[in-house]
């Protein structure tokens, strides 16, 4: 196991470059949609339920999210083994 994530350490920072672009990109372009107060939390205690195209961006995020993690993981695993 050590052997493979030493060879596939270079693939695996590339790989975490493209999802944090991608999570960044999604991130930004929810905020985008919303004002200047909701981005810095002053959101005045209201609730927005999210459908559609929201809905699947905000699906999206945390899944990329959680793709980036992993990798960031395995990049640190692999990167510390050499």
């Amino acid at each position: 196991m050590a052997d493979f994530l030493q060879r596939m350490a270079p693939y695996l920072s590339i790989i975490n470059i493209i999802l944090g672009v991608v999570v960044t990109a999604l991130v930004l372009a929810q905020v985008k949609g919303s004002d200047l107060g909701g981005f810095l939390g002053g959101s005045e205690g209201t609730y927005r339920t999210r459908r559609g195209v929201e809905a699947t961006m905000y699906r999206a995020t945390i899944g990329f999210f959680i793709a980036f993690f992993i990798v960031t993981m395995l990049t640190f695993m692999a990167l510390g083994q050499s």
